[in-house]
This record gives structure tokens, C-alpha cells and sequence, in this order.
């Protein structure tokens, strides 16, 4: 016998993937680096999430043309993802199911918004689905990562951050790995692809049972063993 932690999903839970979208990713107007290496792997959670009864939320960026976040209206940024441009649209790499939930985040020029909570409808949402449990992935760790998370937190949701799945700015060495603590600092978890078991391996009956639970250990037999995931398996855990 052999104890694999592993989450177990089932409709309580929701992927979220924030703001995969072309101006983040490389070529893009403000390109996160190697952040189009996400795009597999999130492609194969988004299998996963897809095989059960969870729901696969995507957010976007989504700005006016004079959003207060732009160098020319007094910002830290470079005018990205405005509404309806090609650097708004989702990475055409990004598999998403057709049944996605969009959310689009940051439309009020006068406000920033990094979070997928602030001022989009998604909680209520969430509570009208039964979801308990929020994954989380995309970018920027350090920016709509961390901050998503903060509130899903306060909101009440158990929270688990796919950190092979995720990718930073880090503008300042060392705001990914801050976030990450940030982040751990409020209960949030981690996992990563290699947590997740093949969904036929988990025994008849078993996720209704373990629904309202984070992170649970079991005893999975070897033949029930998790299989490899190729290239997958050597994905590394972004630490900066």
C-alpha cells in the first residue's frame, strides 16, 4: 500500500485561469517571460477539471482605452488588453472548453482591479454553483494571482494555488516568492499536475465522499497508482 495526497474534485470545486491572454504572453504588450510554458499545462488541468463535474472559470483583463493603470493616464503599465484588441483575446494555444465561464475584470477606467473578485459578480456566482473550493492558475502570481486568492479567502473559500501552473512578473526580485508566502499565510495550498491521479483511478463513490475536504490522504493500492504524465512530470514549481 502506498498514501498519495491527491485532490479529489467534484462539483463544489472551480478552475479559474487568469488572464491568459496575448499582451501577457510572449510577443505581447506586456509580456510575462516563458509565460506561454503555461499553456500545456494548463491545457491538461483544463482536461482534467473537464473530466468531472467542476466548473473552468476563465478571467480576462479587460480595460477601456483610458484605464488610470496606463503610463499615459498616470499608471505603472503599458496600455495592455484593451477591450475588443487582439492583445485582449485569449491565447489561441489556451484550450478552453466551450462551456468556459468568462469573467472580465478591471473595466472601470477610474479603478484598478488585479483580483477576479473585485467587482465582477463572480462570488455570487460562485455561492448559486454550491463551489466550496477555488484552483487557481494563469498569471501574474504577483499581481492577480495573490490578490484573487486574498479574497477568495476572506470570501470563505478554501483555496488551492496549481504553482505549476502559474507565472510572475516579479518587477521587484523576489515579489513571486513573497507572493507565494503571502499567499500560504492565509491557508491557501499548493498543488501540482503530479497531485492529481488519473480520474479512473479514484475508487467508485469515493470524491461525493471527500467533497467538502481540501487535501486528503489516502491509501491507494499500486495498481491504482497515478499515472506518469510525460513530459508534464518534470514541470517545476515557479519560484521566481
Amino acid at each position: 500500500m502506498e498514501k498519495t495526497i491527491y485532490p479529489i474534485l467534484s462539483s463544489k470545486d472551480v478552475l479559474i485561469i487568469t488572464d491568459m491572454q496575448k499582451d501577457f504572453l510572449p510577443g505581447g504588450a506586456l509580456p510575462i517571460k516563458e509565460g506561454d510554458l503555461l499553456l500545456p499545462v494548463i491545457n491538461e488541468y483544463i482536461r482534467i477539471f473537464k473530466s468531472t463535474k467542476a466548473k473552468i472559470i476563465a478571467s480576462r483583463d479587460w480595460h477601456p482605452p483610458n484605464h488610470m493603470s496606463f503610463i499615459q493616464h498616470g499608471g505603472p503599465w503599458s496600455p495592455h488588453c484593451v477591450q475588443g484588441s487582439e492583445g485582449a483575446q485569449f491565447h489561441p494555444g489556451l484550450q478552453l472548453p466551450d462551456d468556459v465561464f468568462v469573467v472580465s475584470k478591471a473595466t472601470n477606467p477610474k479603478r484598478e482591479a488585479y483580483s477576479v473578485f473585485d467587482d465582477t459578480g463572480l462570488n455570487e456566482k460562485l455561492k448559486v454553483w454550491g463551489i466550496t473550493r477555488v484552483f487557481i492558475c494563469g498569471v501574474a502570481t504577483d499581481y492577480c494571482i495573490v490578490n484573487s486568492t486574498l479574497d477568495a479567502r476572506k470570501l470563505g473559500f478554501d483555496v488551492v494555488v496549481l504553482s505549476d501552473g502559474t507565472r510572475g512578473l516579479d518587477v521587484k526580485p523576489g515579489d513571486v516568492d513573497e507572493a507565494f508566502q503571502t499567499m500560504a499565510d492565509v491557508g491557501a495550498m499548493q498543488a501540482m499536475l503530479t497531485d492529481f491521479p488519473e480520474p479512473e483511478v479514484v475508487p467508485d463513490g469515493l470524491a461525493e465522499d471527500v467533497a467538502d475536504k481540501p487535501l486528503v490522504e489516502y491509501d491507494v493500492k499500486k495498481k491504482a497508482r497515478m499515472r506518469p504524465r510525460g513530459s508534464y512530470k518534470q514541470v517545476r514549481r515557479e519560484r521566481g
